[in-house]
């Protein structure tokens, strides 16, 4: 079976690098979201991303009568599903603000709203609709040179950012109102994380599809939760652990001819339970 799957790496090498570095910087980014109970939110942003995609799509068949040709190719639609997942983020760090809705039901709304309308945008448009299926499906087959430099970047500048800014990114994660009287801006710093946020899950998506990117952002940070004392070793062990279920799902996917996305997901939700065995273990 591994030697199968090195001599698929001529063919499907971007693919495998690409998937790496989407489930190293997910999970990261992951941590905040679990460490702040908020995994609602990840999939709400991810469900938007999708939104985003579908009305691009929707817009690019007028694109000929109003002369915006950007959104007829592929960049269009990454926009419109980064744009997306950052404007969700970034309304989900501003609730409570106002305190008209709760935060839960805030992000519940987003979610079912993304979750139906872009089926109905593209109703009468079967490319439209084959598109938003992929997403929802998950594959990460179809990955290009372009996404593996874009996502190189995306995973230096988050192992940059965590390097350099880990202690205030807890301390504004775990104790808000510290952070507040040391003198940190909770609208700068809940808007720079909703940028983070917004940017891997909307990027991640139109690279590998819904279930990969939801996965990979909650499920090795719920197992690192469970393993790790503190938030502080999660930072790692998230990063490691879906690294290492990523490699061995694109291996058994392989050689199995399984789709890789639910393999890869399939092995981490079943970590998530041998954590939790883990840990009760571990009290006692």
């Amino acid at each position: 079976m591994i030697e199968s799957f090195v001599g698929s790496w001529d063919l499907f090498g971007s693919t495998y690098l690409v998937g790496l570095l989407i489930a190293g910087v997910l999970s990261v980014v992951g941590v905040w979201i679990v460490a702040r109970d908020h995994i609602f939110l990840g999939a709400a942003v991810a469900q938007a991303s999708t939104l985003g995609v579908a009305l691009a799509l929707w817009l690019s068949g007028t694109a000929a009568a109003t002369r915006l040709h950007i959104l007829e190719g592929e960049l269009g639609a990454t926009l419109f599903a980064v744009a997306a997942s950052v404007t969700t983020a970034w309304v989900a760090a501003r609730v409570g603000e106002g305190r008209t809705e709760s935060h839960e039901a805030v992000i519940g709304w987003i979610f079912l709203l993304a979750g139906s309308l872009p089926v109905l945008l593209l109703a009468r448009s079967p490319h439209g609709l084959e598109e938003v299926q992929r997403l929802l499906f998950s594959t990460i087959l179809s990955v290009t040179g372009a996404d593996l430099v874009l996502f190189v970047t995306l995973a230096l500048a988050t192992l940059a950012a965590t390097v350099l800014l880990r202690d205030r990114l807890l301390v504004f994660t775990l104790d808000p109102e510290l952070a507040q009287t040391i003198g940190m801006r909770a609208s700068v710093w809940g808007g720079a994380v909703a940028l983070w946020l917004g940017l891997a899950v909307g990027l991640s998506i139109r690279a590998a599809g819904t279930l990969f990117a939801f996965g990979c952002l909650v499920l090795p940070a719920l197992v690192a939760k469970n393993v790790c004392r503190e938030v502080r070793p999660m930072l790692w062990v998230a990063p490691c652990i879906a690294v290492a279920t990523t490699l061995t799902g694109f291996v058994l996917s392989n050689g199995l001819d399984w789709p890789p996305a639910h393999t890869i997901v399939m092995l981490q939700s079943a970590a998530v339970p041998v954590a939790w065995v883990w840990r009760r273990t571990r009290r006692h």
